[in-house]
């Protein structure tokens, strides 16, 4: 092939790629950023919708084949490429809802230079095919039904296929995990009346969720008309915000200027998902002084005693340094060092 020619293929395999780099920011849901390294493996809530988009070079004309794969599961999705090369895929909250827990592996395949997906999957015989082997294309695996591969091993084995040499699509990839919905709540240490301060916590639902946050006295309790009981708390809405580690966050202001002292009771609740969590603190009517012990001078010398002191006579004798000299030297620039490093 002339050098020219080969200098256009490669120029053209380059452009013709899938580069999904949105950037993790979630707005109403999970926003996977895919073919970058990536942070940490997204943990999703059931019932919380998933969102990846990007940018597929190229136009593939007859769009991008998205395969989600996992242990019993497979869906397989082919999403069209807009005008301005980007693109978007979504599983919807219907769709998360009743998804089983654990590892959820995502493939995004580009079709490359011949506009088709040289491998694909043959629901009628639950397997994937490679077009490009024998006369009309082979099985290489069985990807649902009997004898199946299953998550972990059925998506590297999809890869493999991808990356194979008499292949020329492409592909991306990502993984987040679905688990049933959680709201965590920090420790909180206790505090005193009139205190302002902020109760935080963690979630895998997704960013812009609600919640709600409730803070009751535990001695606040129905009573009849007759009886007076005094109700001390608050509560209030909160937004879920983007965090790390998989996990998102969220956080509550506390004015306790109007708070009794007494335990308190914090529930955090979804408003559109079924999730609850809880734990006390205590709020106290103020925290006891610290006591601190006044110094005593000490005892003026002279009152001890009026002998004088003995002079001690000089001496020319060298004092000599258990080390030698270089290792003494080291040592004191040993000490220098470390008491820099503390400093």
């Amino acid at each position: 092939m002339p050098i020219s020619s080969l200098f256009t293929r490669i120029l053209h395999l380059l452009l013709m790629s899938v580069m999904i780099i949105a950037i993790t920011g979630p707005v109403m849901a999970y926003d996977l950023s895919s073919g970058s390294p990536a942070t940490g493996t997204a943990s999703i809530s059931n019932g919380d919708p998933v969102t990846l988009h990007g940018i597929a070079t190229g136009h593939p004309r007859d769009g991008l084949q998205v395969w989600v794969i996992s242990k019993n599961y497979l869906k397989i999705s082919t999403v069209q490429v807009n005008d301005d090369n980007t693109f978007e895929f979504e599983l919807r909250s219907s769709d998360t809802q009743d998804l089983a827990s654990g590892q959820y592996f995502v493939v995004i395949q580009h079709p490359m230079m011949n506009s088709q997906f040289d491998v694909y999957y043959d629901a009628s015989i639950g397997t994937v095919i490679n077009r490009q082997l024998g006369s009309g294309g082979q099985s290489i695996f069985t990807m649902s039904g009997s004898g199946s591969l299953q998550g972990p091993a059925s998506a590297q084995a999809l890869v493999n296929a991808i990356s194979s040499q008499d292949i020329d699509d492409t592909f991306t990839t990502y993984t987040f995990t679905i688990s049933p919905p959680a709201a965590l709540i920090d420790p909180i240490k206790d505090h005193a009346v009139g205190d302002r301060f902020t109760i935080t916590g963690s979630t895998n639902l997704a960013v812009g969720d609600q919640l709600m946050v409730d803070i009751t006295s535990s001695s606040f309790k129905p009573t009849r008309k007759i009886t007076s009981s005094e109700y001390s708390g608050t509560s209030g809405m909160v937004k879920v915000i983007a965090g790390s580690g998989g996990y998102n966050r969220w956080s509550f202001d506390v004015d306790a200027s109007s708070f009794k002292a007494d335990e308190y009771i914090v529930t955090v609740s979804g408003v559109t998902v079924d999730v609850s969590g809880s734990t006390t603190f205590t709020i106290v009517e103020r925290f006891p002084p610290v006591t601190t012990i006044p110094s005593t001078d000490p005892t003026p010398m002279s009152s001890i005693g009026t002998t004088p002191p003995v002079p001690v006579a000089e001496t020319t004798t060298p004092v000599q340094s258990p080390l030698p000299f270089g290792i003494a030297t080291a040592a004191l620039a040993g000490a220098i060092l470390v008491k820099k490093a503390v400093f």
